[in-house]
């Protein structure tokens, strides 16, 4: 009996597998999908030379799975993040290519007002999953994620945000969120020591500045770092270009989606 194979599918494996396959290139992927990370972090985390690290980052961002940015607080690093997006549509491409039934479709998470479903719905008498956000100036970024992470989170999420250096809330990120359903126009601007003795299941950073100056909470909680650009220095810098904050919202809004992710799926204490 003779085999033959089928032209609908692909003999050689795709690129995206033997991209992300790679052991290092494994290793970064893992610790990008908890947090953005420096370089040297990195380098350090994985335990390779920083020539080896740079050229295995340099493939990731050839291949469009990871971003790099140079820090806002310290223009010699650089920071990189992890295209959870793109990830996620390659990995389904890849599953496709071997077999229709395992293209990967994400699981929806419950957008009732009681907050998630299934698996990890919250018990009675269960506390809610508390999470911090922090910029400088609790103006824009922070004030935009803790809105659309209570929108979206049900009441099994407690959200705060604070800043080092906090100022008056900006016009253009009420008026993006206003866009989107979530009026913010009365928060209030809060310094970080105001949460400095609270207890906090995750504390996020969206600021490259305030990462350095963040102080340590009692737990201690998963401190996560999203390295995003501060939409009203881009505005500034592009002739009062407002699509900074359109920006900023979109990335917000495709992070906190997995943030919710792993937060419903993780493991039971």
């Amino acid at each position: 009996m003779s085999y033959t194979t089928s032209s609908a599918y692909q003999a050689d494996p795709p690129g995206f597998l033997r991209l992300a396959g790679h052991p290092v290139r494994w290793q970064l992927l893992t610790e990008l999908a908890r947090s953005d990370r420096q370089v040297r972090e990195l380098t350090a985390l994985v335990g390779q030379r920083q020539s080896l690290t740079s050229y295995h980052l340099g493939q990731l961002r050839t291949g469009g799975l990871v971003t790099m940015r140079r820090s806002s607080a310290d223009g010699r690093d650089t920071y990189c993040s992890l295209n959870m997006s793109a990830f996620r549509e390659r990995l389904a491409e890849a599953g496709g290519a071997l077999h229709p039934g395992l293209r990967l479709v994400p699981t929806e998470l419950s957008q009732s007002a009681g907050g998630f479903g299934e698996p990890n719905s919250q018990s009675p008498g269960q506390p809610p999953v508390r999470v911090l956000f922090l910029c400088t100036g609790n103006s824009s970024r922070s004030q935009m994620a803790e809105a659309m992470l209570a929108h979206r989170g049900g009441s099994r999420i407690e959200t705060a945000s604070a800043g080092s250096h906090p100022k008056d809330l900006h016009p253009d990120a009420v008026r993006v969120m206003r866009e989107r359903g979530m009026d913010i126009s009365g928060a209030r601007p809060k310094h970080l020591s105001e949460f400095a003795e609270q207890r906090f299941d995750y504390v996020i950073s969206l600021c490259d500045r305030v990462r350095e100056v963040c102080p340590d909470f009692p737990g201690p909680p998963a401190m996560v770092h999203w390295s995003i650009p501060d939409p009203a220095a881009e505005k500034a810098a592009n002739q009062d270009d407002a699509s900074a904050f359109v920006r900023t919202a979109d990335d917000l809004n495709t992070r906190i989606q997995f943030l919710l992710y792993a937060i419903e799926y993780a493991p039971a204490n």
